[in-house]
Order: structure tokens, then C-alpha cells, then sequence
């Protein structure tokens, strides 16, 4: 029996696609019997959450420690060690970027370099994660990501060899089919472009604004639709908004639930996946799954993870985007031909491959050490 630690941390507070991948990894590991599963969490506020968030099976071990001097701490190489969460363990699983100063074996997620390809886009509290990846590296962690295109970029910015890098894609949940009726009143729009997830300077949604004024001005019940909550950054949407020519048709819903995200997605008839830069793209796959077609940024990892699945744009050129949403919102072979290659495409991306991949990652690691 390994006994492993998974930090639950990202499954505190608004959801992300960080939050899904822990929580999906945690689920589908529980069904194992070669595993006793602890999660831990840095958090002061939060503490007492962990227990309710965590799938059944797993262990929640969460003490009140202020997060940002925890980190502050292990920027240092310094302690508290996640044992004092957990108790003995064989292997720590950093699940988003920051690793605990321990001697254990350690895999380290680095879901993508935005910080460092576009350290502009970022948030302040993350510019810190260079340094935490290379003194996770300096304590012999290893490194895994999602897709091929982060780890050649992992490989070539810190000089890891690319064979020490773990690359596992994470897998998607099993959920139901939402209703499109729901989900177009919850839009109050018949027809309508989705966009999911946090606003933030790396989805790029000021560009996507920029172009369904374009297509607005030829489709005239067209409606843009922009669900999730307001990141750092906010601001610059928020400006294009009020300046476009038919911002009446642009529908700012903020955070949604589950249930309303899965009716919105059932509902659109394009999901818009702009971003500047991405490392894996779960909201697209979610689409696909839905059955509605994508069109996504030429950029980061989105045409390793959506192959032929998606259109790609150029995300820089509103042009670009406009042309090729409006070609899907009306070509109904193309429609045809993207609903029948989403299907294929999210086959790829199963627990019941990812999880047993972890295991052995997780097993390895302890080989490595022993």
C-alpha cells in the first residue's frame, strides 16, 4: 500500500480546470486498492472545507496556516514539511506548481509557462513559480505536465532532460447532458457564442469582443455570451464591452454552477476558445463533449490537445476570428464535421487511462528513491 499525499488546495474556493483535474485524479485513484490517499491543503480560511471537497476514500488533512506564509517559507527551501498535514507518506503529489520543502519523492504539476512566455498576463502572486519549479528540481522533484508542448518547453527553459518529464493528460469527467432550453434562458439569447471561464488577460476575450462586433453587424440575433468570474484583469473587458457597437447583444453572466454551465454549453451553437496561451484547455473538451463545435486559438497546446477537432484562429487577429466563427455558426457540414471529430477527440482523454499512469508515476518515484 503507497501511501500518497495530493495537494487538494485547488479544490478550495471557485473551480477552476486545476480544481477539476485534482478532484477528477482524486476520484478515479480512490478506486484503487493499491493506495491510501491523503489530501492536504495550505489555507488558513479554508481549513476546515477540505473534508467536504474531497471524493470519498480520501483522507482530508488540513491545519490553519495562513497560505502566503507557508509558501513564503518554502520559497526559502524552508519548513513546515507537508507531514505536519499529514502524518508518513511515501510520495507528495504538488498538484499546482508549489512544492513542500521535503525529502520525499515528488512529482510537481507545471500546467503550463504563461509565466514565463507572458509574464505580462499574470497575476503577481504567480510570477514567484519559476523559482518554486527549479527548487523543486534542485531537490531531485520531478516534473509532470499535461501535454508534449509544456514539457518541450519545460525541458528547454530549466534544462531538464525530456525524458524526466512525466506526461500525463488528465481525463474527463463523466458528467450528463445539459438542456439546451435552460441553458438559452439562462442566455436569454435563441443563438449564441459561448465563452467559459475565468476573465482574465489570457483568454483574450477584449479580441473576441472585437469580433463578434464584426459578425453582428451580418447576423443580426447572433449573441455573444461570456460566463465565469472576473480574474485580475477584468478591467480591459469590462472597457470592451462598453465601447462595442452592439455590446446589447454581449451577455455577462459571472460564476455559474455546474448545472448552468453544462445547459449554457448544451445551448450555444459555438463555443469560443480564443486564448493567447494555454496548456491543456479543458472548457474546449468540455464542448466537444457537449456536442457543440469549437473554435479555438492557434496557440500553446490547444492544437495538441483539439487536433482536428476544433478551427483554429488566429488569436491576435479579430478578423481572423470573426471569419472563422461565423463560417461555424453557419456551415452546417462543417458543424457536422467538428461534432463527429469532438466526439472521437474527448475518447482520448479518459480517467481509467490517466489514473493507473499516476499510479506507476507515483510507484516510480518511490523505486528512484529506495
Amino acid at each position: 500500500m503507497l501511501r500518497v499525499a495530493v495537494d487538494g488546495t485547488p479544490l478550495l474556493g471557485t473551480r477552476t480546470g486545476v480544481a477539476r483535474l485534482v478532484r477528477g485524479l482524486l476520484t478515479a485513484l480512490t478506486a484503487r486498492d493499491d493506495l491510501a490517499l491523503t489530501a492536504y491543503a495550505v489555507t488558513l480560511r479554508g481549513a476546515r472545507e477540505l473534508a467536504d471537497v474531497v471524493p470519498e476514500g480520501v483522507r482530508a488533512a488540513s491545519r490553519p496556516f495562513p497560505a502566503r506564509l507557508v509558501r513564503a517559507v518554502w520559497d526559502r527551501g524552508l519548513g513546515p514539511g507537508v507531514s505536519r498535514w499529514t502524518g508518513p507518506v511515501d510520495v507528495v503529489h504538488a498538484t499546482n506548481f508549489i512544492a513542500p520543502p521535503v525529502r520525499l519523492p515528488t512529482l510537481v504539476t507545471v500546467h503550463d509557462l504563461t509565466v514565463v512566455r507572458f509574464p505580462e498576463l499574470c497575476a503577481r502572486d504567480t510570477l514567484r513559480y519559476p523559482h518554486a519549479i527549479r527548487r523543486a528540481l534542485a531537490s531531485r522533484a520531478r516534473i509532470h505536465t499535461t501535454t508534449r508542448f509544456v514539457a518541450d518547453e519545460i525541458a528547454e527553459h530549466f534544462d531538464v532532460p525530456a525524458e524526466e518529464i512525466v506526461c500525463i493528460p488528465p481525463g474527463l469527467d463523466e458528467e450528463s447532458r445539459g438542456d439546451p432550453a435552460s441553458g438559452r434562458r439562462t442566455a436569454d439569447a435563441d443563438r449564441y457564442v459561448l465563452a467559459l471561464g475565468t476573465i482574465e488577460p489570457r483568454k483574450n476575450l477584449p479580441r473576441l469582443v472585437e469580433a463578434f462586433d464584426q459578425i453582428a453587424e451580418r447576423d443580426r440575433t447572433l449573441h455573444l455570451v461570456v460566463a465565469g468570474p472576473d480574474g485580475w484583469g477584468a478591467n480591459a473587458f469590462t472597457s470592451a464591452v462598453d465601447d462595442a457597437r452592439h455590446r446589447d447583444r454581449i451577455v455577462r453572466l459571472g460564476y455559474v454552477t455546474g448545472d448552468e454551465r453544462r445547459d449554457l454549453l448544451a445551448g450555444a451553437r459555438v463555443f469560443a476558445y480564443p486564448s493567447i496561451y494555454e496548456g491543456f484547455g479543458f472548457p474546449a473538451l468540455e464542448a466537444m463533449q457537449a456536442s457543440v463545435p469549437v473554435v479555438a486559438g492557434r496557440a500553446g497546446a490547444l492544437p495538441e490537445v483539439l487536433g482536428d477537432a476544433a478551427e483554429f484562429a488566429e488569436p491576435d487577429d479579430p478578423t481572423d476570428l470573426a471569419t472563422t466563427i461565423e463560417r461555424v455558426v453557419g456551415d452546417e457540414e462543417c458543424r457536422r464535421r467538428l461534432v463527429a471529430a469532438g466526439a472521437e477527440r474527448v475518447r482520448r482523454y479518459r480517467w481509467s487511462r490517466s489514473a493507473p499512469a499516476f499510479a506507476d508515476a507515483y510507484r516510480t518515484l518511490v523505486e528512484e528513491r529506495s
